[in-house]
């Protein structure tokens, strides 16, 4: 079996709000390792939709488990419409819900939606909670992860 390349890496300069990318095979695998530095607290609420949580939400879930960072899940249902203010409300009503505080990290795991709604979650949920995006599309990368929209 070929070793995985090192996943390629980049910052995006905003001044005080600049980040940094990771672009690679086998990340998510590796979420928790890479996140728990970044981490208030080590605890995050992971927003992911349906039919992303079928492939992927078990990995990323074992991988926060790995790196002993405790994690809630919340489901969504998939698709563009969740992008609307009765989805939002209850995210946000969830986040509550799941006990959630301004130290703990939002994880938006999932295509476009998923990174724009818990990305808006997180701008406006207990006066801004920091956020992960591990988008799962290319799309998503390009556009709702890295575009600066969110």
């Amino acid at each position: 079996m070929t070793p995985r390349p090192a996943p390629a890496s980049m910052t995006v300069e905003l001044g005080p709000r600049s980040y940094d990318i990771l672009v690679g095979g086998g990340l998510l695998a590796d979420a928790g390792r890479l996140a728990r530095p970044l981490l208030i607290e080590p605890r995050v609420i992971v927003v992911t939709d349906a039919n992303v949580a079928v492939h992927w939400l078990a990995t990323v879930e074992k991988s926060l488990d790995d790196a002993g960072i405790a994690h809630d899940g919340i489901v969504l249902e998939a698709g563009e419409q969740t992008k609307d203010f009765a989805h939002f409300e209850r995210l946000t009503g969830r986040l509550l819900d799941a006990h959630a505080e301004r130290t703990t990290t939002l994880m938006a795991l999932g295509g476009g939606v998923i990174g724009d709604i818990t990305g808006f979650a997180a701008a406006v949920t207990l006066r801004g909670m920091d956020y992960i995006q591990l988008p799962t599309t290319l799309l998503a990368q390009v556009d709702s992860a890295v575009g600066g929209k969110t």
